[in-house]
Parts: structure tokens; C-alpha cells; sequence
């Protein structure tokens, strides 16, 4: 922004300061809250954490190690790091280190070199395995446990170790559970000596995508980008009817492409937006509610979405890629947007809210002439469209963004940003290794023992052979395991336990490998969608807390709210099931065209009614037709489209035609 700009952002709107964003961060996102210490140690953690980002470059220029040797010296240095940066309790001092969490990282150091050291042996022993052997399996589970209770929390521990409970007491569960039963020295096997355990297929994407991708985010932010995604959604946001509800809109859409966290998306972009909201006259909470609602969308965005897209890339296999992945999250993104779009823009209209003045906004010709800044993200897209690997892209846009930063007069690149960036990446993929490697213990212990297709086949059965009420099941699933575990877990899980169901509805008796691309697709973005949007959802709706943290509101009542804007995402997965024509695949462009036009005048009917108020406020009556028209677009039958395509024409005629009228309610000004 330009220097007057600067002052009306510090002063006009309150902007939350560096340590405050940091303190939210630590209160609401268990990744942020890590020690800082100082003296030898703090050195000795940088070179570490270079070394870490180092290795995983390596690896992507000159190929990938073994998988054991490339998943265990990846799992050794984050686990070495957890217990070097993040304290056993959360509230302890952090400005030292205790001498246990020094033998905890010794101890990491063992477990990521082991395979390193005895690969040929361990490889041609063929699962038999030797007294240190075992002992140096048991420690790594108990290892990666800790590191997540630390790192990502104590939940997705729980359920871990109730997996491996359930490995070893199988023969005392439900019969719809029961399984055989397996040893100690079965299980450790399982988890550390073969590559359906901890070493498993999350381990493998956090040790190859998921890594490089997060240094391709610390990179950009090194360029300032965070900063103009801000000055750019003003720009072309800030003019509009309750511009500043817009502007965290689309500020956070853009920020989710560098963040796969919803609350540091919220803190990010909500510290510049939810000030700006509360000062041009939106409520407290409502102005929380929007910067969770967007921000939380932000792992849906494509080109560079959350974690568990990668995941997903390798779960369902059949040859998909990730541009598959990115492609088909295209539309239903955009309708995510759009019915957030939608709704604040209803409720803007209903307080009477101005959108920013000439002498709020930037000057659109210096942030235009910055536009070069998203060059490494555009260069990407067009590197995957083009079929190169993804890591080979994510490699080529860090250097893009090294060069793109030096022509950045404000946050010009030296040789130790470029070195603060590589720590800064690989201080971000710490949370990731944990969760990914505590979910490997439960992908582990589910294909060993067949419960995913034990508890799918229950679910079908409860459900009654009903796909719509399968789907409420899974849904309400996955929300309560978003509310304890991170997404990239709540995917893991869901994918494996409630993902089958739903194939099993949608494709019933055809062989896995014969399953229709598109109904794998839509059974996975189904678990998926829900278990991001667990971060809005009360009771523990995170992102809503950490937003009522910059607003000043009600958590519970911004948690309330920020569900009831993101309301089409609790609608899309839905229609991603019922027509899979928003996934793009195997559609014409009429098709396409078709579905997404009566899917936006579907949000728009639901968005009017959710408020209670479109060209004038709307009476209960009214509220609850152009809801029941809304939902009937959406439902993908031409009937019910032409039923409430017809209905919202006519509510939209009454509407305009009595907005003016004295019969009715009059929009409340402010």
C-alpha cells in the first residue's frame, strides 16, 4: 500500500500487532505454540531445520531415497525437532529446553537413521525381526505418539492408540468388529518394518508433496505476497456494498493458496479485514463469522490446497494426479466463495452498509504494478497443466519466487531470506510429519485387520441401504472427528473407514479396481469437505474462536454464524454426490455451464433466505420459499430445477416489484 494507506490501515482500522497475531496463534493453533530459545541451542535448531529442508530439496532434484530410508530420515528429523521446539505441556516456559526432551531427540535421531544404517539387512530379513529390532520399532510408535500429542494434539493420539488397542484385542471386540487378534511383535511390525504402518502413504506424500509445497508457501510469504493478496482484494473488493466483508472474501481464498491452516489464514488475513469490518458497522461476531467462513475455505482453493489433497492424490491411485485433484475442486470452490459472497452481501444490503471510500483504498496502480508477485503461482498452474511432476513444479515456482523477490523494492530476497525461508518451511512441516505419521498407525491397523470394510458395511446396514442417510452418517463422522484431529488425519481416517461406504452405495458390486473415477472422487471430497469444515462448526470450531479473538465477539455465537455463511459447504458435498458434473469429469460444457448456473441461483435463494432479506427484508413465509427453491436447484433432477428455477423468478419478481412498496419492510439504514 502506499504510505497514506499504511496510516489509515494502523490507525483508522486497529490492526492487531505482530505479537498479538502470534499469541492468537499459539492460544488456537497447537502448531504455532513452540519454544524460543536462545544462546547455542537456537543455532544449532536453525542449521538443523536448514539441514531438514536441504535433505528434502535433494531429494527432489536428484530423486527420492528407498521408500524406508526416504519416510524414517523424514520422520527423524521432525520428530527430533518436535521435542526440541514444542513443550510437553503447553503452558511450561519456552525459553529452555528440559533434559528429557534432549534424550527424546537422541532417541529420534536412533529411529530416523535406523533403516538408514541397516536397510539391507532389515530388507532381506522378510519381516523377522531381531530383539533391537523390536525395541527400536516399540520406540518409534511411542515416538510419533508423543510428537503428535505435542504437535497436533491430544485427540488424534487417543484415537491412534485406540487402533493399536483394537490391533492387539481383537478377538474381544463386536462381532461386526471382531478380527483375530494380533501379537506385539505383529504390530510392531506393522508400524515401523513395512510401508502399511507409520511409514505408510501419508508419511510418504509429507516426505515428498506435502514438504515441498510448504517451502514454495514460506518462500512467498519471503516475497510479500500475503501482504498484496491483501492490497489486491481491497482494490478490487473495496468499493463494492459492504466492501470490507468482500475484501476477507477474497483475501482469504487467496491466502489459503500459501496456508493449509485455517486459523493461521484467520489471523493472517482476519488481523487486516475483521478491524476494518467492525469499523464500517458490521456486528462483532458477523465479522468474525466471515474471516472464519473464508478462511476456512482456503484448503479448498485450488492450485495449492490443504495437505489432504495430496493425500487423496495417492489414496485413490487409478493414475489420478494432482492436477486431477485441483481441476475438480475448481467449481466447488468457486460455489463456496460465491455462497459466502452472497450471503454477506444480503447482509450488508440489509444494514445499509457503504463499501470503502476513494481515500480508503489503495492506490490501484502501484498494486497493479505489483502484479508480477504472483507469477510463481501462476507458473504452477501452467507447469501442471502441462503434465510436469508436482514436486518438480513446486521446485520451479521457489525459484521463481527467488527471482520474483528480488525485483520486490519492499522485501527484496537476500542469501539469509532465502535461508530463513528454507527453516521456516521446514519448521511448518513438523506438524505435518506428526499427524501424518500417527495417521499411518491407523491406516496400519485398518487394512490389517479389515475395519474399514467392517464399519462401512455397518454404516450401509444402520443406514439402510439409503445412500442420503449413509451420507448424513459420514457427514456427522467426519465433523466430529474434524473437531479433535487435523484435516489431514480427519481425511485419513474418513477415507479409510467411511469413503467405502459410500462407493459401496454409489457403485455396488463392482470390484475396486473396476470403481468409476468419478464416484471415487466424489465419495473422497465428501470426507474431505466436512472434515475441513469442522474448524466452523460448534462446539470446537477453531477458526471461529481465533477470529472472536481479533473481533472482540462471542466464540460460540461466531462459531453459530460462521456455520450458517459457509452454509454451502454443508451443501456442496452433497451435490458433488448426486451430480458429479461439478467435478468436471466426463461432462460436456453445456452440462457444466447448466449445473453451476442453478447452483448459484440455488445459493442465492438459500442465501436471501438465511439472512431474511434481498431487494427488502423478507417475512417468514417468503424466507422459507425462496429456501425450498434454493434447495430444489441444487438437487440435480431437471424437474426440481425447472420447480425452483420457476419459484425464484417469481420471488424475484414480488420482490422487485414491492421493494418500494408500503406494505412491506423497509431496509434498515444505518
Amino acid at each position: 500500500m502506499t504510505k497514506k494507506n499504511d496510516q489509515i490501515d494502523d490507525n483508522q482500522f486497529e490492526q492487531l500487532s505482530a505479537e498479538d497475531q502470534q499469541a492468537l496463534l499459539e492460544k488456537y493453533d497447537i502448531e504455532s505454540n513452540t519454544r524460543n530459545v536462545n544462546g547455542i541451542m537456537k543455532k544449532v535448531i536453525y542449521v538443523g531445520l536448514l539441514l531438514f529442508s536441504l535433505f528434502q530439496l535433494y531429494t527432489v532434484v536428484f530423486g527420492l531415497f528407498p521408500a524406508q530410508i526416504q519416510r524414517t530420515v523424514h520422520l527423524g528429523f521432525g520428530l527430533t525437532f518436535i521435542f526440541l521446539l514444542f513443550p510437553a505441556i503447553r503452558k511450561t516456559k519456552k525459553d529452555t529446553i528440559p533434559f528429557y526432551d534432549y534424550i527424546l531427540a537422541l532417541l529420534s535421531i536412533v529411529v530416523g537413521s535406523y533403516w538408514l544404517i541397516n536397510y539391507e539387512r532389515l530388507v532381506q530379513s522378510l519381516g523377522r525381526l531381531e530383539t533391537m529390532d523390536f525395541y527400536i520399532g516399540l520406540l518409534a510408535t511411542i515416538l510419533v505418539l508423543e510428537a503428535a500429542r505435542r504437535a497436533v494434539g491430544l485427540p488424534i493420539t487417543i484415537i491412534a492408540s485406540l487402533f493399536l488397542l483394537y490391533a492387539y484385542f481383537g478377538p474381544y471386540m463386536p462381532d461386526f468388529m471382531a478380527h483375530r487378534g494380533q501379537s506385539v511383535d505383529n504390530i510392531v511390525n506393522l508400524m515401523f518394518y513395512s510401508t502399511d504402518g507409520i511409514l505408510g502413504t501419508p508419511l510418504s506424500v509429507s516426505a515428498t508433496f506435502i514438504f515441498v509445497f510448504l517451502l514454495f508457501g514460506a518462500f512467498l510469504v519471503k516475497t510479500g505476497v500475503g501482504q498484496y493478496f491483501n492490497d489486491l482484494a481491497v482494490a478490487i473488493a473495496g468499493k463494492l456494498i459492504g466492501g470490507p466483508a468482500k475484501v476477507a472474501i477474497f483475501s482469504s481464498a487467496l491466502q489459503g493458496t500459501i496456508s493449509g491452516s485455517s486459523v493461521a489464514n484467520v489471523v493472517t488475513s482476519g488481523a487486516y479485514t475483521i478491524p476494518m469490518m467492525k469499523k464500517l458497522g458490521y456486528k462483532k461476531e458477523f465479522a468474525g463469522a466471515v474471516e472464519a467462513a473464508a478462511s476456512t475455505g482456503g484448503q479448498l482453493m485450488p492450485p495449492i490446497m490443504g495437505a489432504a489433497a495430496f493425500l487423496m492424490v495417492e489414496f485413490i491411485g487409478r493414475g489420478i494426479t494432482y492436477w486431477d485433484i485441483a481441476k475438480a475442486a475448481a467449481i466447488p470452490a468457486l460455489l463456496y466463495f460465491t455462497g459466502i459472497w452472497i450471503m454477506t452481501h444480503f447482509e450488508a444490503k440489509r444494514l445499509g452498509l457503504r463499501g470503502l471510500s476513494d481515500e480508503e483504498l489503495p492506490n490501484r496502480k502501484e498494486v497493479l504494478m505489483k502484479i508480477y508477485l504472483l507469477i510463481p503461482i501462476m507458473l504452477i498452474i501452467v507447469l501442471m497443466l502441462v503434465g510436469i511432476p508436482v514436486m518438480h513444479s513446486a521446485l520451479y515456482g521457489i525459484l521463481a519466487c527467488i527471482l520474483v523477490g528480488m525485483f520486490n523494492k519492499e522485501t527484496r530476497l537476500g542469501f539469509a531470506d532465502i535461508l530463513d525461508a528454507l527453516v521456516d518451511g521446514a519448521k511448518t512441516a513438523l506438524g505435518v510429519v506428526a499427524a501424518t505419521a500417527c495417521a499411518g498407525i491407523i491406516v496400519g491397523v485398518v487394512v490389517k485387520t479389515g475395519l474399514g470394510l467392517s464399519l462401512a458395511n455397518s454404516l450401509v446396514k444402520l443406514a439402510g441401504g439409503s445412500i442420503l442417510l449413509t451420507l448424513f452418517f459420514v457427514m456427522i463422522a467426519s465433523l466430529i472427528l474434524g473437531m479433535g484431529a487435523p484435516t489431514t488425519a480427519n481425511y485419513v481416517i474418513t477415507s479409510t473407514i467411511a469413503a467405502p461406504a459410500i462407493i459401496a452405495l454409489l457403485a455396488p458390486d463392482v470390484p475396486q479396481s473396476a470403481v468409476p473415477i468419478v464416484v471415487l472422487l466424489s465419495a473422497h471430497f465428501f470426507v474431505f469437505y466436512f472434515g475441513i469444515i469442522a474448524d466452523i462448526t460448534p462446539p470446537v470450531a477453531l477458526a471461529a474462536f481465533a477470529a472472536s479473538g481479533i473481533s472482540g465477539g462471542d466464540p460460540i455465537k461466531t462459531g453459530v454464524d460462521s456455520a450458517k455463511l459457509a452454509i454451502a459447504a454443508f451443501i456442496i458435498p452433497y451435490m458433488i454426490v448426486f451430480s458429479p458434473a461439478l467435478l468436471m469429469i466426463d461432462v460436456t460444457i453445456i452440462q457444466i455451464i447448466w449445473v453451476v448456473f442453478t447452483a448459484i441461483m440455488g445459493m442465492i435463494a438459500i442465501g436471501a433466505g438465511v439472512i431474511g432479506f434481498w431487494y427488502r427484508k423478507l417475512m417468514i413465509v417468503e424466507r422459507l420459499v425462496v429456501i425450498a427453491a434454493g434447495l430444489a436447484m441444487i438437487y440435480p433432477e431437471s424437474f426440481s430445477d425447472a420447480i425452483g428455477l420457476i419459484v425464484f423468478f417469481a420471488m424475484w419478481a414480488l420482490q422487485i416489484y414491492t421493494k418500494n412498496k408500503g406494505n412491506v419492510p423497509k431496509v434498515i439504514v444505518s
